[in-house]
């Protein structure tokens, strides 16, 4: 369900797709994860880590009257102290999002689908 915003300039709509690559591109930076996986994992496919393009299929964008709430599929990387890497995602997400959007994130609930362990 896109946002839809009215200014004293118009209408603005923006989509969840749109909502989902600027949280994906936000979730990518962050230290500790790997990347992000689709939340049909099982269906989709593993060992896919998203790219771009797919961003959406790995974040789950809802909205209601208190805001947007994001669900986020990650796989993060082996050693890393989980609670700290995905505190620091939720925050990363929801400032992003608040400072573009200028509206609420209610929430940002983070999945963690895999480790990945490097050689």
């Amino acid at each position: 369900m896109p946002i839809n915003k009215k200014t004293s300039l118009g209408q603005i709509n923006i989509s969840d797709a749109a909502i989902a690559t600027l949280a994906g591109t936000t979730v990518n930076e962050c230290y500790g994860i790997v990347g992000m996986i689709s939340k049909n994992y099982l269906v989709d496919g593993y060992s896919a880590l998203l790219k771009k393009e797919n961003y959406s299929k790995g974040i789950v964008v809802k909205n209601d009257k208190h805001g947007i709430k994001i669900d986020v599929y990650v796989v993060i990387c082996y050693g890393v102290k989980i609670s700290e890497v995905v505190a620091q995602l939720q925050e990363r997400v929801k400032y992003a999002l608040e400072k573009t959007l200028n509206m609420d994130v209610e929430s940002v609930d983070v999945h963690v689908e895999g480790i990945l362990v490097n050689e």
